[in-house]
């Protein structure tokens, strides 16, 4: 069977199941994916917008909810939640409640913002009206970003079909590859607290030799 008919009815039976669930998490890449497919004819834009804009919706909702009832156990639990908190901390001083706002364009913090949000005073509904437009706004800016790369793509290409499967590998491969330099970002910036925080012991270690 050819591959556009498998992944077609593949994305017939799953796609949107699949979408939702990814959107739920994080899903900036399958919603990428998913924006590019709707270009293709495999799925609908309206629908794929739709999900994305719900999904991202309920799961920071989810996310909130979860820091309200049991943040501080979490805070407890995870080490990886308490290391960002100061840092969330930092930024909701400095942004308030927009913190709300752009906590899904946060990568890295994209999950624990909302939990911790959850754990500040901040009203419940204050925090769903504010989540409903970042949730649109997320949705159409990435749901559209993979149907115009799919329609940049139409332009210069005289048979899109044919380059379907590369077009799809290059897709992953531009996310991958802005994933791979911010990691690689956030790797320096700890190696450089990591070297900071071995000279402040070594010279406190000196101190104590000379004492």
């Amino acid at each position: 069977m050819h591959f556009q008919q498998i992944l077609r009815e593949y994305l017939e039976l799953h796609g949107y199941w699949v979408l939702f669930i990814g959107t739920l998490l994080e899903g900036e890449a399958i919603l990428l994916l998913a924006g590019f497919l709707a270009f293709r004819g495999y799925l609908d834009i309206r629908f794929v917008f739709l999900i994305a804009w719900a999904g991202s919706f309920l799961g920071d909702q989810c996310y909130f909810y979860l820091g309200r009832f049991n943040g501080r156990a979490l805070l407890k639990r995870f080490h990886s939640i308490a290391r960002k908190f100061r840092q969330s901390l930092k930024l909701i001083e400095k942004y308030g409640v927009f913190v709300a706002f752009i906590s899904r364009f946060t990568y890295g913090f994209r999950i624990v913002l909302p939990i911790i949000l959850g754990i500040t005073s901040l009203a419940p509904r204050t925090f769903l009206w504010i989540n409903l437009a970042s949730a649109l706004v997320w949705s159409l800016l990435f749901s559209m970003g993979g149907y115009l790369f799919g329609k940049s793509a139409a332009l210069l290409l005289d048979n899109v079909s044919r380059y379907e499967h590369y077009l799809i590998v290059a897709l992953l491969g531009i996310i991958m590859t802005f994933w791979a330099l911010h990691a690689y970002h956030i790797w320096q910036l700890k190696k450089s607290s990591r070297a900071r925080l071995a000279r402040l012991r070594a010279y406190k270690s000196t101190q104590g030799t000379i004492l």
